[in-house]
């Protein structure tokens, strides 16, 4: 079942459009979405969660259209942000307080499992807990309402490695039962090769790509070799080169390798393929 499609999603600005995007998630899945800095990654969830109003598309959450079922759709939605604001005063037993009179399907006793799971304190207040405690108090929030629908936005931004792993092993755990996806944006790209299934690639607006991480990766290598070799090679197979001292390096679809004898050939991550794509633009 889908979870999530969003299909033909546009907004028009005077510096920037969505184009076009388009891509689906089913249950018991990570997503990774990827995408340099005004890519459109934030205008894009801010869209699925109608903070954005899109110029043309179509959001279901579900199998339901997300317009005019926004409420209903909502229930199944759990939103996590880096950085997240809360009253930094208030302590976090008032704001579920506050929270749970918007979800008909709260579980009072799964909150506090998520509490204690997390390591939270409800009668600390929002100011005396750490970035990653922050994010792990909005997972309880949206978790304690049942949420079929995680959307995380950069959750482990300024986290240490430490704290970001245990967050990566939270969310591998939280889609174990088969029943919840994760949407999950992010720079930090060795976090989605450790959980994601799937990765949709945002570029100036557009989709460039939404398939399996591990497929997409096989699409591509990176080519290293000497500028002797370069110079004799079909450059029109080459992604994004770089020129150096030593040499060059570049991205190349895997099936082309073989038009470059001689040169070094490795797998690329996830971040060299967001390098040299971008740098091809």
């Amino acid at each position: 079942m889908e979870l999530l499609s969003v299909n033909g999603l546009c907004k028009h600005y005077d510096s920037f459009a969505l184009r076009n995007v388009s891509f689906s998630l089913e249950e018991g899945y990570i997503m990774g979405f990827i995408g340099r800095n005004g890519a459109g990654k934030t205008t894009t969830l801010k869209s699925i969660l109608n903070l954005v109003h899109p110029d043309a598309g179509e959001i279901r959450i579900l199998g339901q259209p997300f317009a005019g079922n926004e409420t209903a759709c909502k229930q199944n939605l759990g939103v996590a942000f880096g950085g997240a604001d809360y009253y930094p005063k208030r302590r976090l037993r008032d704001i579920a307080a506050v929270t749970r009179r918007f979800y008909p399907k709260w579980d009072d006793q799964a909150y506090l499992d998520y509490l204690k799971r997390f390591e939270l304190d409800d009668a600390k207040r929002v100011e005396q807990l750490s970035a990653g405690m922050k994010v792990k108090f909005s997972l309880a929030l949206a978790l304690s309402h049942d949420a079929r629908l995680l959307l995380l936005d950069e959750p482990t931004s300024g986290l240490d490695p430490i704290s970001r792993d245990d967050l990566v092993e939270l969310f591998q755990s939280l889609i174990e039962t088969g029943e919840r996806s994760i949407l999950f944006s992010t720079h930090i790209t060795s976090d989605l090769e450790k959980c994601a299934d799937y990765i949709t690639y945002i570029r100036d607006g557009q989709i460039l790509a939404s398939q399996e991480k591990d497929s997409l990766l096989e699409e591509y290598r990176l080519v290293k070799g000497p500028l002797a070799l370069l110079a004799q090679a079909d450059k029109t197979c080459l992604i994004g080169t770089k020129e150096h001292s030593f040499g060059f390096s570049a991205l190349a679809k895997t099936a082309d390798t073989a038009r470059f004898p001689g040169a070094e050939i490795s797998h690329a991550t996830l971040e060299e393929l967001m390098i040299y794509l971008d740098k091809e633009e």
